[in-house]
């Protein structure tokens, strides 16, 4: 699948994938930063932002959408990183086509299967789509109940645009999305891929604990995992000066 994106800057390819339920808007003010180092290409996975729907959804799939853009864009040797679902894109992508790939940034997910835990998120989603509303706001107060975490709702919010007045949708498949959750949520195969890898985690999420380091070390030989404490799952938005610079740091040298 042919997947929207957009490029700002110039210098070597850094491709960068958002989580689940995002797009790329979510990365744009640290692109614009990235961006006086290196060439950066932000991407809408397959059923996210303004690419295509899809009732398939797998990292295969995913993994496959970004081979057929880099090609595309006739690239080698590029820099990945990806947050959440997109993290797991880029492992997945690593152990197909590691000779694509000179270095490679996961933020805040592992290779195990994870329990499921978006259910009051969806509960909120389903609301705000069944609801007629005059304003965003209005929308932010529906997801309320459902998502007391500031943040998070604001980050849906960046999902929704109108379609008829009165009326909200959202620019992601949430039908199939949530169909396809085991799919998402599964763990990737136990392949070992020598791609040099910075892992960051969030010091307050729960998405890489201690014991799963030793599977992350196994399976990737040549990382580093790196922990930016008073930072959440969504530890790009929640420290970005932290962030960018530890970024910068390990695709600099």
């Amino acid at each position: 699948m042919k997947l929207q994106h957009r490029i700002i800057g110039e210098g070597k390819p850094l491709i960068i994938l958002h989580g689940l339920f995002g797009n790329s808007d979510n990365w744009q003010t640290h692109a614009k930063k990235l961006a006086d180092y290196f060439q950066v290409i932000l991407v809408d996975q397959r059923n996210h932002g303004h690419s295509d729907w899809s009732e398939n959804f797998t990292y295969d799939l995913l993994a496959e959408d970004l081979h057929e853009l880099i090609t595309e864009l006739g690239l080698t040797k590029v820099l990945l990183l990806g947050h959440s679902m997109g993290g797991k894109t880029v492992m997945r992508y690593a152990q197909q086509h590691p000779e694509m790939i000179e270095k490679m940034i996961v933020v805040d997910i592992g290779m195990k299967q994870y329990p499921m835990h978006h259910q009051e998120i969806l509960k909120g989603i389903h609301e705000v789509s069944a609801s007629a509303m005059d304003s965003r706001s209005d929308a932010e107060n529906i997801l309320l109940p459902y998502i007391p975490e500031y943040g998070t709702r604001q980050f849906l919010l960046k999902n929704l645009y109108w379609i008829e007045k009165g009326k909200l949708a959202w620019r992601m498949n949430v039908e199939v999305l949530e169909r396809e959750m085991q799919h998402i949520l599964a763990a990737l195969p136990e392949e070992e891929n020598f791609t040099p890898t910075l892992f960051i985690r969030g010091g307050m999420s729960r998405y890489i604990l201690d014991e799963d380091v030793q599977e992350l070390e196994n399976a990737f030989p040549d990382s580093q995992l790196l922990t930016i404490e008073n930072a959440g799952h969504w530890v790009h938005a929640e420290a970005p000066d932290v962030f960018i610079n530890t970024v910068l740091e390990f695709l600099l040298r």
